[in-house]
Order: structure tokens, then C-alpha cells, then sequence
């Protein structure tokens, strides 16, 4: 049937017809990186609850979420949340913070990951868990629901959208104290026993936006070797704060110009932004606004390389200006668009660039993302990616808030809980764009019953 559907489309996948399980499963083989070897080939991705406290401490919801990452069987945990640096970085006002105050609440995180992981599966000495490190930039909400930008370089549509004066831009030295922010938050990660810290450059975030920031004067912007200044700044104090402390790159691979609802609610693109010109605003773009380039992609994992840097996680643009990219759904958050291609174009257009980027880079290890919307079909594909060598890892995401147990369902060769497939009703994704917290209020029984789930209704009418 998907394989019928696939030729429809004209989109092309891998899938595998039965999902092995055992031993010899290719999902099931161990993963060498320079941290450690890493159990199987399944990764949890890092998504952010709304649900810490003001002043960044994970709360119950919080500690909930971690303690299923730990069932769910995955022995990468890539960040499992995004923490900010520093509190004017956070997406949200209940987004965490690495600082000393929340260093035995990250630690407890962990903990409890692991005592979960080691209760349902019997050991840890496989498991590697990751901090994501942030700043959110042109996407800071520290204080409330409003936006408190903080931008790399003036953007004509994107400031127009969200409201962004000129005065946001961040100065060389404003940006040296934010890069500085890197160094003790690494630090406390390394303290609360994290083996690796992700530099965020992805989705639209202050790392991401730097790589577009062709615009900009002075030392970071204009020339590539300007634009990946921060990146290479920040590697440089994390390795000083905290020596040994390994470091992974979660990546937006290519971005496009942002999209708007158009007749019927249908995404169309934002030609406001660019007129039909030149459109120098999309890393890994090929200049059009909805084409790929990812000659520049290539020289950054190159770049990583020469750092020294071994783990990248690649997704795609943004979930505030073109969601269905980089999340593909049926069905948009409140503050989206309805999808302007069949969602599974996205998922192999994503699929597709990891591949491209494992096969010139092979002694990099990918962990690859956008595989929720697959569905029933996620162990197939997942199966023949990995077999095939188009990635090292996937990453389940939107997945493990409805479903975590489809890690370990697959490996096991359980027959799958179709109820608790994620659907991408996209409700984990409209909470948060109302201020409430994050989870899976269609098909998880305690998010059903959460006080927030009549709140988020009356927002989605």
C-alpha cells in the first residue's frame, strides 16, 4: 500500500518489506562514536515541554517525559531537551537553563532516565545521553508568550512578521558574552554527568541564523569563514570549560523562504520576501527560496570534521516560517498552514539530503529525523535507511511523546500499538504556540486529562 502510494507521489524511499528483530536486526547493531558505543540505532530527539519552572528546574511534567525517553528503548538520547545558556535565550519562560541553581535538577534528569532505562532493560553502559545547548535569538521568549528578539542581522520578512526592530541585532561584543554563556553551561552539563553538548544550529535559532547572515557586517557575517566564527568560538570555550566534554551539531541542512497560508488555508510561498529575486537568506539553499544547494551544508560537516566533532543530527528549516519542511504533518499547528505537498515528500526530502550528506562524509555519524509522519510504516523504513547506510541513527521525535515504546516494540519485534501511533495532529505543537505545556493530548490518557487540554481546544476553535 505506502509503496503504491510512494510511486503515486513519484517520491521515492527505502522500505523493507519485514523488520528483523534480534541480535542481528540492523536496527539492534551498535553505533561506534568517539564517546562510547552506543546500544542500537534509534535516537530520542530533543523537543522542548513549556513545562519547566521560571526559573529553568524541570518539573513533574518534565521528569515524566524523561522517565519514558528511558523506556523507550533508544540508547541515544540527543539532548532530549533544548536548555538554554543563558535566561534572555530562552524559546519559552518555562524553557530550562544550565546554570549552578539548575545543575542537581539536570542531574536528576538524567538519573532518572537511566534508573528507568535500567529497570526495563538491565543495563546503561550503552546508553548515551546528550545536553542540547541554546540561545533561541530571533525566537527568544524568556518572560511570556511575547517575543523578546534577539537577531543575528535584519531580515526583510522575517522582521516584518514578527514585529523586530532594528535594535534587536546583537553587537560583536554582545555576541562574545552570549558565545562566553557556552562555556559554564557546558560545564554544568559535564557536572550532571552528560557525555556530550549539542551547539544548536538549527530552526531558525541564534546559531542557525548566523549561517545565513550574508548581510551582516564585521567578523560574522559576510564570508563563510565569518559565519561559522560563532560555531567555532563556542567549541573553543566548551572545550576550555569543560575539557573532554564531547560536542554534536544538530543542524538545519537547508532552509527555505518562510511560507503563508494561502486559498483554503494551504501554505503558498511568502513572495513578499523576495519579490521572485534572489533569496540569500536560506542556508543550504540554492538562492530560488525552495530549492537545495547544500554545497556550503558540505563545507560545514567538513568544517566539524576538522574540530573534531563526530556527531550531527541534520534536520531542516524552521517550525515558525516553514513548518511543513521541516515537521511534516496532515495537519498544522494553530499558528501554521495546511501542508503544500504530501507530507511523505517532506520525510524523503529529509531522508534523502542525510543520505547525500553520510556519503561524502562518512566518518561523521548522522542521526537522522522526520520520521513520525511514517507512521505504522516508521520500522520499515527506519530498518532499510540504516541497512542501507543513508544514516547512522534515527531519530524519533513527535514519536515519543504519544509512542515511546515504539523503540522497543521494533526491536523486540512486538506487533505495533496502532492507537498510540503518533497521528501528527500537531496538538504538541499548538499547546506550546498558546503558552501551555507540551504532550501528546490526543493519545496519551494523562494529557487527555490534563487541565490544559480545555484551554488548548478553546484555542485550536
Amino acid at each position: 500500500m505506502l509503496r503504491n502510494h510512494l510511486s503515486q507521489l513519484g517520491v521515492t524511499l527505502p522500505l523493507d518489506e519485514v523488520v528483523q528483530h534480534g541480535d542481528a536486526a540492523p536496527l539492534a547493531q551498535p553505533l561506534h562514536t568517539h564517546c562510547k558505543v552506543v546500544g542500537n540505532r534509534f535516537a530520542i530527539l530533543p523537543m522542548e515541554g513549556w513545562d519547566g519552572t521560571a526559573n529553568g528546574l524541570p518539573s513533574d511534567l518534565t521528569i515524566r517525559r524523561w522517565q519514558r525517553f528511558g523506556t523507550s528503548g533508544a540508547k541515544l538520547i540527543w539532548g532530549g531537551e533544548a536548555v538554554a545558556v543563558r535566561h534572555d535565550g530562552r524559546a519559552n519562560p518555562n524553557q530550562l537553563v544550565a546554570n549552578e541553581y539548575t545543575l542537581k535538577g539536570l542531574t536528576g534528569l538524567r538519573e532518572v532516565l537511566l534508573a528507568e532505562h535500567q529497570s526495563r532493560f538491565g543495563r546503561t553502559d550503552d546508553v548515551l545521553i546528550g545536553l542540547q545547548l541554546t540561545h533561541s535569538g530571533r525566537f527568544a521568549r524568556p518572560n511570556s508568550k511575547v517575543l523578546e528578539p534577539r537577531t543575528v542581522y535584519r531580515h526583510p520578512w522575517l522582521d516584518k512578521k514578527f514585529h523586530v526592530a532594528a535594535e534587536a541585532v546583537l553587537s560583536d561584543d554582545e555576541i562574545e558574552q552570549i558565545i562566553a554563556a557556552f562555556g559554564p553551561a557546558a560545564k554544568i552539563a559535564q557536572q550532571a554527568g552528560y557525555e556530550f553538548v549539542d551547539a544548536k544550529h538549527c530552526h531558525g535559532y541564534l546559531g542557525h541564523e548566523f549561517l545565513s547572515a550574508h548581510e551582516r557586517p564585521g567578523k560574522y557575517g559576510g564570508s563563510f569563514e565569518n559565519r561559522t566564527r560563532f560555531l567555532r568560538e563556542v567549541v573553543e570555550v566548551v572545550r576550555a570549560a569543560a575539557p573532554g566534554m564531547h560536542i554534536g551539531v544538530r543542524l538545519s541542512a537547508f532552509d527555505w523562504m518562510p511560507f503563508k497560508p494561502g486559498a483554503d488555508h494551504v501554505g503558498v510561498q511568502d513572495r513578499d520576501a523576495a519579490a521572485n529575486a534572489h533569496y540569500p537568506y536560506a542556508f543550504g539553499g540554492d538562492g530560488t527560496g525552495i530549492g537545495i544547494d547544500l554545497g556550503e551544508t558540505h563545507q560545514f560537516l567538513d568544517l566539524l570534521e576538522t574540530l573534531g566533532i563526530q556527531l550531527v543530527c541534520i534536520t531542516a528549516g524552521s517550525p515558525y516560517y516553514n513548518p511543513h519542511i521541516q515537521r511534516p504533518a496532515l495537519f498544522p499547528p494553530s499558528d501554521g498552514y495546511q501542508p503544500p505537498e504530501d507530507p511523505l515528500a517532506g520525510v524523503a526530502r529529509q531522508i534523502q539530503v542525510v543520505a547525500a550528506l553520510k556519503k561524502q562524509h562518512p566518518n561523521l555519524v548522522f542521526v537522522g529525523t522526520g520520521y513520525s509522519y511514517l507512521q505504522e510504516w516508521l520500522p520499515n523504513v527506519a530498518q532499510a535507511v540504516v541497512r542501507e547506510g543513508w544514516t547512522d541513527s534515527v531519530g524519533i521525535g513527535r514519536m515519543a511523546l504519544s509512542y515511546p515504546d515504539v523503540v522497543a516494540d521494533t526491536l523486540a519485534g512486538t506487533t505495533l500499538q496502532r492507537k498510540r501511533l503518533c497521528r501528527t495532529f500537531s496538538d504538541c505543537t499548538t499547546g506550546p504556540r498558546n503558552g501551555l505545556v507540551s504532550g501528546c493530548y490526543p493519545l496519551d490518557d494523562f494529557y487527555k486529562n490534563h487541565p490544559h487540554r480545555a484551554l488548548l481546544e478553546a484555542a485550536k476553535k
